[in-house]
């Protein structure tokens, strides 16, 4: 069996420890996993300052791929993890395999978080900016259609995201849609008028692969088998 090189990105206000079911399934089967936690979030709350932004993000990962000497990458974004990767494609497309888009952001070039969210989550970042904050306040669980048991535990660990995160706008010359494994994951059970956008463009188009899974938002805290045999697929 060949060993796949997964790197799992998180969204806004979660951590690396979001990924931990899916995690536990590929290492069992013997593939390579990595989960980094973005700065500012998760079990890096503490490194939280104002001048966070995307370009910080996109340098986590591209420091973790660096320093695990990672290589044909299966490079997994979740949500806002969807501009992360796309920040990732652009600097090191040699070494991504295949790029997948799990209930994600896929920004256009010139376009920020801010740009392309909801309605309703637009309102609260502009709040934010309104009143000079630096970070976004959580949004809940439930808001997410995140299954009832399991609410508890992720609003437990769910942190603050920086706000310029969102805002700064991404800078894209095609890299993205030059890989040739491009994958998108729609979680049906989480009505969202970004991500269904999203999805319509990505299934018109032949070089992309869709899927639709049963669940919330959080597909890899709903439904980690279904969400790793996809990943073992792809």
């Amino acid at each position: 069996m060949s060993v796949n090189t997964y790197v799992l990105i998180h969204g806004a206000w979660h951590g690396g420890w979001c990924w931990q079911r899916v995690a536990d399934r590929l290492r069992a089967r013997g593939h390579a996993v990595f989960t980094p936690t973005l700065t500012g979030l998760g079990e890096r709350a503490h490194l939280l300052h104002p001048d966070i932004d995307l370009s910080l993000h996109v340098a986590d990962v591209l420091g973790a791929i660096g320093c695990e000497r990672l290589s044909d990458i299966v490079l997994v974004g979740h949500s806002y993890g969807g501009c992360v990767i796309s920040g990732v494609v652009e600097a090191v497309p040699d070494k991504i395999r295949s790029i997948v888009f799990l209930d994600a952001f896929i920004p256009n070039n010139g376009e920020s978080l801010f740009d392309v969210v909801q309605p309703t989550v637009k309102e609260v970042i502009q709040g934010v900016l309104d009143r000079a904050e630096t970070t976004v306040p959580v949004r809940n669980a439930a808001a997410f259609k995140v299954n009832e048991k399991d609410r508890a535990w992720v609003d437990s660990l769910a942190t603050p995201q920086p706000v310029r995160a969102m805002t700064e706008k991404i800078k894209l010359t095609g890299a993205r849609e030059r890989i040739a494994g491009k994958i998108y994951i729609r979680a049906a059970g989480y009505p969202n008028v970004s991500f269904d956008k999203a999805y319509t463009r990505v299934k018109a188009d032949r070089s992309w692969r869709t899927y639709e899974v049963p669940c919330g938002h959080d597909v890899m805290i709903d439904a980690p088998d279904r969400l790793t045999e996809i990943l073992l697929e792809v």
